[in-house]
């Protein structure tokens, strides 16, 4: 169920019976040779909107570019800054709980928005608990990046072992494979990216520098992933657990007082 493809009378009827809502949150930028630039936006979309069809979950539009700066360097890449991205994020959340949402769950797809969607919950929080001491505060968000969903990691990691490494991973290209393979069916198989020791110990998920100094470090835009590894029908795999995954997680964040 998308948002953006309902009434009003429609999304009024949703809220008597759920104030939850998926938004799939990600980024417009370089994937290495093998990924597509939306990589990191299509892959949460496909999983949340799988499920919003599959158990009439609504999902809201998604927020196709993040904070990438340090892939700027390479063609293609958009990029906001972080605190715009706070600001985007923070809007997201006041719109949705001004017209009845409680429980905003954003299924995440690049590690670079971790930091600033996190800050963004505590600005708004901030902004409930510097208000009337009697307000009803009853909105929560919940962040979650679809690769640390419990069935999804297990099995990416037993698919592809040390190959995974962490950006223009086998398992995402694996399943915008799997989402969109009109696009990205036929696509130069490239090697392995093989990087220096230091590169893998300075690499921790969204730490990094300008954008200079990542296409110095990692020429090709991967990061000591074997992207040829992808194959569609590992992608589908991956987007079957990760709905399953991201249902119990759901529904457990429904119930959260």
């Amino acid at each position: 169920m998308r948002l953006e493809l309902q009434t009003w009378p429609k999304i009024e009827a949703y809220l008597a019976r759920s104030k939850g809502i998926l938004v799939p949150l990600g980024s417009t930028e370089q994937h290495g040779p093998d990924g597509l630039l939306g990589t990191d936006h299509l892959c949460p979309e496909a999983i949340a909107r799988r499920l919003g069809e599959r158990d009439g979950i609504l999902v809201a539009p998604t927020i196709q570019i993040g904070m990438s700066q340090f892939h700027l360097d390479f063609p293609g890449t958009l990029s906001l800054r972080p605190s715009t991205l706070m600001s985007v994020v923070q809007d997201y959340i006041a719109s949705l709980a001004r017209t009845g949402f409680e429980r905003i769950y954003f299924i995440n797809g690049h590690g670079g928005n971790v930091a600033p969607a996190r800050a963004a919950f505590q600005e708004y929080y901030a902004t409930l608990s510097m208000a009337a001491r009697d307000a009803d505060v009853r909105v929560r968000c919940k962040l979650r990046s679809w690769w640390d969903l419990p069935r999804v990691d297990a099995r990416r990691k037993a698919l592809y072992g040390a190959g995974e490494g962490f950006h223009g991973t086998p398992s995402e290209i694996a399943l915008t494979l799997a989402a969109h393979p009109a696009s990205i069916a036929e696509f130069e198989r490239a090697p392995p990216a093989s990087h220096g020791r230091n590169d893998l110990i300075e690499h921790s998920g969204d730490n990094y520098f300008e954008a200079a100094d990542y296409r110095r470090r990692f020429p090709d835009g991967r990061v000591i992933s074997d992207s040829a590894r992808a194959t569609k029908a590992a992608g589908e795999e991956l987007l079957e657990l990760a709905v399953e995954d991201l249902a119990d997680d759901f529904t457990r964040f429904l119930e959260f007082a």
